[in-house]
């Protein structure tokens, strides 16, 4: 039996069938934000040709790329992410896989001209070992854009997150929380050029915005 502390995969099965099913068969815009329409979108990633997402949900944003005419592909360590987002968005020659992300970009030769992460698996994973894996396998020039929650204030570094709460099973994941300036202290210490790190305040005063950097190779 595997024990669930570790079960990575069964942690974002769980919490992917645990997000409502979307309805509309219109391709989603490509956001960056919590906020619907707040914020930028596309201009991010420049106009690439060939995308990965790191960590793709619902696949999304996936689907948005690729309609509009680049070769986006995501991974994803989720099998019920991956199931979905397939019987979805398939159809539109979209790739999905299913691996860890480290393991993915360790284990391939291709290269990308934007890999991004949307509150995914650049905010779940350690920087040290992600950040280098993602400047090998992106073409020269190519972009690296992610965005998550801001640090709560005071409280950085590596964190624990159980997901059945505290009443559940011990079934938890790590996630990794720094200010603006030390995430691009990360970046650049890892090669990476032109280099920037914001939060996006929230259409809201005293709501809570969004972390959002970017990198060139």
């Amino acid at each position: 039996m595997v024990n669930p502390t570790t079960d990575v995969s069964s942690y974002w099965d769980r919490y992917n069938q645990g997000i409502p099913p979307q309805e509309s068969e219109e391709v989603p815009a490509l956001e960056w934000t919590q906020f619907p329409e707040h914020g930028p979108g596309l201009e991010l990633l420049g106009e690439p040709s060939t995308t990965l997402e790191l960590g793709f949900g619902r696949g999304n944003t996936v689907a948005a790329l690729d309609s509009h005419g680049v070769k986006a592909a995501g991974v994803d360590v989720s099998p019920a992410a991956v199931r979905a987002a397939g019987e979805r968005w398939e159809h539109l020659g979209a790739e999905f896989h299913h691996a860890d992300v480290t393991e993915f970009l360790g284990g391939t030769d291709r290269r990308w001209e934007a890999i991004y992460s949307i509150w995914g698996a650049a905010w779940f994973t350690d920087p040290q070992v992600l950040f280098p894996l993602v400047y090998n396998r992106l073409e020269s020039g190519g972009r690296f854009v992610f965005s998550h929650a801001p640090a709560v204030p005071g409280s950085y570094g590596v964190q624990g997150v159980y997901g059945g709460g505290f009443n559940g099973r011990q079934v938890w994941v790590y996630r990794w929380a720094y200010e603006p300036e030390v995430w691009a202290e990360i970046l650049t210490g890892h090669g990476f050029a032109d280099v920037k790190v914001w939060v996006e305040t929230a259409p809201e005063p005293d709501h809570v915005g969004t972390l959002i950097g970017t990198a060139c190779r």
